[in-house]
């Protein structure tokens, strides 16, 4: 049988590591990650994780929106943010 809490366990990471060198996809498997946990919590009856993940979910989408925005649209940020881009 699957272990989601292992498998949680490693999407925590992963997602973290992503999410650090700022590869949109880790947004994505936290998303993925946060699903798994309000599964766990209503197989465990421990419903109080439920709103939080809920809640992390809308704001990974939100965020995931404004990275990919960034990547597409750059002349939208403000100029010195566009210097630093440039930087890199």
């Amino acid at each position: 049988m699957l272990r989601l809490d292992y498998l949680s366990c490693i999407l925590t990471v992963v997602s973290t590591v992503l999410v650090g060198k700022r590869q949109w996809e880790g947004w994505l498997l936290a998303a993925v990650n946060s699903v798994i946990i309000c599964v766990i919590a209503v197989r465990t009856a421990q419903t109080g994780f439920i709103p939080a993940n809920l809640f992390c979910i809308v704001l990974y989408g939100v965020n995931l929106r404004a990275w990919r925005r960034e990547e597409i649209y750059p002349q939208a940020l403000p100029a010195d943010r566009n210097r630093r881009l440039l930087q890199r």
